[in-house]
């Protein structure tokens, strides 16, 4: 790496910019970031200008030599570049309300992530993370791209799938809230060394064991989850349910607060709909959030990343980052929870899929550690299924085929009807137009179809 350390960061008006900002600061000793540049697009000018300003009083209390810039030219900032950060959201919030409304109003989870709504976000996503890897890969070829704009195991299965770009990583939060968990039921200390036996697909992940000092505790944490004294959900956007005991018990593992929508579907679909049905969804609550979190940014007085930004369900991505960057460009060898190409490494998975996993880090990318070789057998036909949706939904993303928009929802378990696949595909197609241009071709049939 350059004595120079350049930071490009895409969707830098995000108000997740302050975290990373707060991170790359209190690393600075190890992690000596002298350019930190901040790109969107003009959709995002005003929030762009709002946080980079903030940041730059947060540089001047920090009182470190480094330089943020703000711009909408990708390109131009990318010259130079040691990392690549992602965080952007085609469409914004809106968008993202439409991927949870639609699917409701038929009658489905609308969720941004899972489902028909997270096939949405990946259509809209892949393309546009794909023209920033071509754009890397052309001026700035050594950099490392550190994504965590989601649905991050789709996006990285794209990546790979669909580019040569080997120096991509997607980091999600959902393993660094289970860790704090465990950190904090365990009552661990800084100087314990705690090491977590994660695998799975991104949002679709188990935690298998639990080592402190060399010692397993798993038992003792699976044991509170399972009598429901201890609640592992560490995000804000998934309603606290406690999974079932006999479920917890059989299989031995510790799921992610997102396998509710596969382990109570019923459930989660009645709680989401009670609240669409009272005019609300959680992309709202989320708008609400931000609006008030940029209220606080436009503060001139305010030089901090403000405790309200936990609010937002997304907290710990950023420092997630900087862990995952620092690992990298200090070489540390450190275990982290990311989602990468497994390379063979998982027995009885195809050599070829990305998943999410424990891995060693440090300069050549992330390494899969070794006490991980085999996926549990009870959940493999779960993670079979999810996998076979990222890949029909990353072949969808790249050719704006219809056919093969309805086939990654009819691969979904959370839809239950070809019809109302082939239904939420035209009409999310259409909502979504201005966001889908490799479908320009198949929404002009659509609405020639229904004689619009």
């Amino acid at each position: 790496m350059s004595q120079k350390l350049k930071i490009v960061t895409i969707g830098g008006g995000s108000s997740y910019t302050p975290e990373l900002l707060e991170g790359f600061i209190k690393r600075y000793h190890e992690l000596p970031v002298t350019e930190l540049w901040l790109v969107d697009v003009e959709e995002g000018q005003e929030k762009l200008d709002i946080i980079h300003a903030l940041c730059e009083r947060m540089i001047e209390k920090a009182g470190v030599p480094m330089k943020v810039f703000k711009t909408l030219d990708r390109r131009a900032a990318l010259q130079g570049a040691d990392f690549v950060t992602t965080q952007l959201r085609v469409g914004q919030l809106k968008a993202r309300e439409k991927d949870e409304r639609i699917p409701l109003s038929h009658g489905y989870l609308g969720q941004e992530t899972n489902g028909a709504g997270g096939l949405f976000k990946g259509l809209r996503t892949i393309p546009v993370i794909i023209d920033i890897v071509n754009d890397v890969q052309e001026i700035c070829p050594k950099a490392w791209i550190i994504n965590f704009t989601n649905p991050a195991g789709m996006v990285t299965e794209a990546i790979y799938r669909h580019t040569r770009f080997n120096r991509f990583i997607g980091v999600c939060n959902i393993p660094i809230g289970m860790k704090m968990f465990i950190t904090d039921v365990l009552r661990l200390t800084p100087d314990d060394d705690l090491k977590i036996d994660l695998f799975g697909l991104n949002h679709l992940v188990f935690v298998r064991e639990v080592w402190v000092n060399g010692q397993s505790r798993f038992d003792e944490l699976l044991e509170g989850i399972a009598s429901g004294t201890l609640s592992a959900n560490s995000v804000k956007n998934i309603t606290d349910l406690a999974f079932n005991e006999g479920l917890i018990r059989s299989l031995r593992l510790i799921p992610c607060s997102y396998l509710l929508y596969y382990f109570k579907p019923k459930e989660m679909l009645a709680i989401e709909m009670g609240e669409y049905y009272k005019g609300g969804t959680r992309a709202q609550v989320v708008q609400q959030v931000e609006y008030q979190l940029f209220e606080l940014y436009k503060n001139p007085n305010l030089d901090v990343k403000p405790k309200e930004l936990e609010l937002r369900g997304g907290a710990y991505y950023s420092d997630a980052a900087c862990e995952v960057i620092n690992a990298i460009y200090n070489n540390k060898q450190t275990e982290h929870y990311v989602n990468t190409p497994h390379k063979g490494h998982i027995d009885n998975i195809p050599a070829e899929w990305s998943i999410e996993i424990t891995c060693t880090l440090g300069q050549d990318g992330a390494q899969p550690t070794p006490r991980i070789t085999h996926f549990d057998e009870q959940v493999l036909g779960l993670i079979y299924t999810i996998k076979g949706f990222e890949v029909a939904a990353s072949e969808a993303a790249m050719s704006g085929d219809f056919n093969k928009v309805q086939l990654a929802l009819n691969l979904s378990p959370l839809i239950h009807s070809d019809n109302d696949a082939e239904c939420l595909a035209r009409e999310m197609l259409l909502a979504h137009e201005r966001w889908l241009p490799h479908f320009a071709k198949t929404i002009k049939d659509l609405k020639v179809s229904e004689g619009n």
